[in-house]
Order: structure tokens, then sequence, then C-alpha cells
């Protein structure tokens, strides 16, 4: 059963990871063995409940113990719930109108990335992508539309970031990631596994996105570039196609989350 503990405010040092950590305190990058991440909703947790994370308690809403919250909380052992009044919440902006429950997870270690190669077809690798929002949407795209894994460069936000989580609607806790040192090491660690590479940009050497020989790729990586300056120029000579989205009206490019569920659906495995 869980604990259940009442609050009077956000300034009660047990909760200090829902209200006052930045997510640099909560990823605790000098000791990552410690390090948590913040599910925000029912069916976020949920899915990650599902994925085999570790719950370490909760915040909710009084009157969602035995409302919305129910079902997570039989699901979370005798971790400890914290409790309040919606007044008392609401000093977490916007928690009380749109979330019936945050939960705090430990981050588990992640996977090498040539663990998460071995059995890869399709990948997307993100250079320099630093948006939440884009992170998340990247990641849901990822899900729904054919992607085996997903692979950062260290400049990118933390996928584990709790906008990201949210917007991801959970699937960064069902899409296998990791980091990629990148590019130099990162592109020779995705040849030595198989995979061809194609940068998303617009250049006059690139090829439509519908190219019949990037289908015929067995196992390829999808690579999208930061939002703006989109990819680097050194990374774009080093990948082995350049692939561009063909556009009308005189937009000249999407938005990389967009970019990206374009080039997923077009460039799945079929």
């Amino acid at each position: 059963m869980p604990q259940i503990i009442h609050i009077t405010d956000l300034a009660s040092p047990e909760v200090q990871i829902f209200s006052r950590l930045t997510e640099a305190q909560l990823r605790n990058v000098l000791e990552p063995e410690k390090g948590i991440f913040i599910a925000e909703s029912t069916k976020v947790i949920g899915t990650a409940l599902d994925a085999g994370y570790e719950p370490l308690s909760i915040l909710c809403e009084e009157k969602h113990i035995e409302g919305q919250a129910r079902e997570i909380l039989t699901r979370c052992g005798d971790i400890p719930v914290y409790t309040a009044e919606r007044e008392v919440l609401q000093a977490l902006t916007g928690f009380a109108l749109t979330r019936s429950v945050l939960c705090a997870f430990r981050r588990p270690p992640l996977p090498r990335p040539e663990e998460i190669l071995r059995d890869a077809h399709r990948v997307a690798v993100l250079e320099g992508v630093v948006d939440s929002t884009n992170i998340g949407a990247i990641f849901r795209s990822a899900a729904a539309l054919g992607m085996d894994a997903v692979l950062l460069s260290p400049t990118c936000c933390d996928a584990y970031n709790r906008r990201a989580v949210r917007v991801s609607m959970g699937t960064v806790f069902q899409v296998p990631w990791g980091y990629l040192p990148w590019p130099g090491e990162g592109l020779s660690i995705l040849r030595a596994a198989g995979f061809s590479t194609a940068a998303m940009a617009l250049t006059d050497k690139s090829v439509p996105i519908d190219h019949p020989a990037l289908q015929a790729e067995d196992r390829l990586a999808v690579v999208l570039g930061t939002e703006g300056d989109g990819l680097a120029a050194a990374t774009i000579a080093e990948c082995d196609w350049t692939v561009r989205i063909p556009m009308q009206h005189g937009v000249d490019s999407l938005n990389v989350a967009a970019a990206g569920a374009v080039a997923f659906w077009e460039l799945r495995r079929r």
C-alpha cells in the first residue's frame, strides 16, 4: 500500500524534486545512478510502469487518490504519495488544472549505441536538437512511424526532460534510445553496424525523399539537424545520402519534428 503523506506547502523538503529542482539537478550528472526524471499524467506514468521503470514517489491532488490516480497508486507499491488540496498544488504551474499525478522515476542506465543498433534497421539520429518539445514530438513520430531507435548527439536536449516526456506521450519509454558520440566516432559506429546514413538537408546534390534507392537500403539512419541551422556542413559531407523533402508554395523547410515525421514515414522499412 502507498504511504499517503499530506503536505501543507511545496517548500516541504520531501517534494523539492517536484517543485524546485532544475532539470540538471534531477539528472544528477555527477552521480548518474542517483538521477531522477518526472513523468506527468496517469497515461504517461502508466506507460513508464509498463516499460519497467522504477517509481520513487508521487505528488497528486488529494481528490485523485481515489479517482484518476487510484490505478497508478496500486501499481507503485509502498512508495510515498505526497498530497494536498488544490490550492496548495496550484503553486506548481498548471498542475492542478491539467495533470492529475506527477511521478518521480529513477533514471535507468542507457544502453551503448552498439547495443541499440544490433537488431535495428531504421534509426533516427539527432544532431543538436535542443528544444524539448521537438525532442518529444520526434520520439512520438519515431514510435508511430517505424523507427527502431533514436540516437542523440551529446548536444541534444535530454529525452527525459519533463516536457519532452510529456510531449512524447510516454513513447520515450518505448523506443530504445541513447547517446552517440557525434559526428566522428558516431559515424564509424553506424557504419560498423551496417548502416547507411541519410542527411536531411536542402543542397544542390540532394535526392528526393522518395528516391527508390533509399528504400532499398537494408539499414538506414535518418539524420536530422538542429532547429534553425539544420545539419552541420561537415555532417552532410560525411553522410552517404543527402535527402530533401520537396516543398511547394515557396516554403523552404519544415520544423525538425515535422520533417522527421515525413522522413520516418517515407523511409520506413516496408
